[in-house]
């Protein structure tokens, strides 16, 4: 006959009540965290995105587009004037428009420290905006579209992310095929960030110190000079080529 179950049979065992509370207790599984992340990182391309609606309507990109009146609207706006010249170049430079017209231009617009600043914090958005864009938006379609010159670095970068960031931007600075390229590799965005961050340092920090002067200087160069950078340039180019030509003919012929 089957016996019944007494009170102190049906009763939880004390372990199962401390288990249970560990459970509870116990931190979100990695694919939650792993949601929040991603959330949050989506949460800061809306707000760029709604920045950069904002200096629409405002008129910020007119501004951009005629030259002459650059200098002049920035310096009228004030503090608002970071705030434009951010938002254009976070807006403008992932898709196309050169970076060096933003960071040789805020030298000759503000005090070296303020345009050393704001080609910094211009910079690294530029280089999320595009880096995020790549990663959440548009992913599948800008990923065939990477130069082969990038994919050569994938081995680098997947074995030492952050050094491999830092060295590129450091040579190549901000191109939007770079912030693409990051964004459809694996590395981290924090990794990216800190690195892209400590890549541009030195050679924004030089431009914005040296830049006035050295365009000063150019001004007022003679002819000669300009002539003897002109053979430079083109002996550089020649040189360049002649490499890129034997190394193709070695690797032919390794094949």
């Amino acid at each position: 006959m089957r016996q019944s179950s007494s009170p102190a049979d049906l009763a939880p065992e004390p372990g199962g009540a401390r288990a249970a509370g560990l459970a509870s207790t116990s931190p979100a599984p990695p694919d939650a965290a792993a949601r929040a992340l991603r959330g949050v990182r989506l949460g800061a391309v809306a707000a760029v995105a709604a920045l950069l609606v904002v200096a629409q309507r405002a008129g910020v990109f007119e501004t951009f587009g005629e030259p002459a009146r650059i200098k002049q609207a920035l310096v009228e706006l004030g503090p608002w004037g970071y705030v434009a010249f951010v938002a254009a170049y976070a807006a403008l430079q992932p898709f196309g428009v050169p970076g060096t017209v933003f960071i040789v231009a805020a030298p000759l617009i503000w005090p070296w420290p303020t345009a050393f600043a704001l080609s910094m914090a211009g910079t690294m958005a530029a280089s999320v905006v595009g880096f995020s864009f790549a990663r959440f938006v548009a992913r599948d379609w800008v990923a065939r579209r990477v130069p082969a010159r990038f994919r050569a670095y994938d081995e680098a970068l997947e074995n030492r992310a952050w050094l491999t960031v830092f060295v590129l931007r450091l040579v190549f600075w901000m191109p939007p095929m770079l912030h693409v390229f990051f964004g459809v590799s694996r590395v981290p965005f924090w990794t990216h960030f800190w690195g892209s961050l400590a890549g541009y340092v030195l050679p924004l920090l030089a431009t914005a110190y040296f830049g006035p002067k050295v365009l000063d200087f150019l001004r007022g160069a003679p002819p000669a000079v300009w002539v003897g950078m002109g053979a430079m340039t083109v002996a550089i180019a020649l040189v360049a080529f002649k490499a890129q030509r034997s190394k193709r003919g070695a690797g032919r012929s390794a094949l």
